[in-house]
């Protein structure tokens, strides 16, 4: 990228903020309205809507409600998000999970696979816990041993009832996130894979591959909305 490039794009960012601002505070004070009493449907309705672009996922927006359905009667208490990106799965995860859950995100700054966040989002995804739940941000690359020693601090073995896999996406990088923090899930939790679709316009996406190796071993099921053609989320229990 030239030095003239760098700088227009700065200019730019610069002149785009007070926008970007006004939206960013309208979105948090949007987001304090959708409480435990909307119902879950209501809640993807509005991550989806243009008041909340700041977190929308990048989700079909069928597979993510047919897993919040799933998720939401079980009310898990403890919850790992592996790549969180905008955000918006992990908002939606935090208002299926009990009042008193603990939720975390283990997300790479500049990753390959969503680009990581900006430190400047915390603040607003930390404001996602409502009631007792207490969220944790881990900032850091989820294939660190040093990474899954901080995660124990606040997670101990056998007590995760939610696990999701959305970060590196090669197939190396998706086997790594599965044995290592796999382990922590209780007897009977879920496991979540994203992207369980090939997808031809994304030949880094390996996703597809790693879960044909696994689902046959575990007892599974799959959600795959008719109409994207990509995406695709696979559980295992544990």
């Amino acid at each position: 990228m030239s030095e003239g490039s760098s700088r227009y794009k700065a200019l730019k960012r610069l002149r785009d903020m007070p926008e970007r601002l006004s939206a960013f505070l309208q979105c948090m004070a949007a987001m304090r309205r959708i409480d435990g009493s909307v119902s879950t449907a209501r809640a993807v309705e509005w991550v989806y809507s243009i008041q909340a672009r700041f977190i929308r996922p990048t989700q079909n927006r069928d597979e993510i409600l047919e897993l919040l359905g799933i998720l939401e009667p079980l009310r898990p208490r403890t919850i790992l998000e592996i790549g969180t990106a905008s955000g918006g799965t992990l908002f939606l995860l935090s208002r299926v999970a009990a009042p008193d859950a603990v939720l975390v995100s283990i997300d790479l700054p500049g990753g390959e696979f969503g680009g990581g966040y900006g430190r400047w989002r915390t603040p607003l995804y930390r404001s996602f816990a409502r009631g007792d739940q207490r969220l944790f941000l881990i900032r850091a690359d989820s294939h660190h041993v040093k990474t899954l020693q901080r995660l124990q601090t606040v997670i101990s073995h056998g007590e995760l009832d939610f696990l999701f896999i959305d970060g590196d996406h090669t197939y190396e990088g998706v086997r790594h996130d599965f044995e290592m923090y796999g382990r922590l899930v209780r007897a009977g939790g879920w496991i979540g894979f994203h992207d369980i679709l090939p997808d031809p316009s994304d030949t880094m996406n390996e996703v597809h591959r790693f879960w044909r190796r696994i689902k046959d071993v575990h007892p599974h099921r799959e959600i795959i909305g008719n109409r994207s053609g990509k995406y695709g989320i696979g559980l295992i229990r544990a």
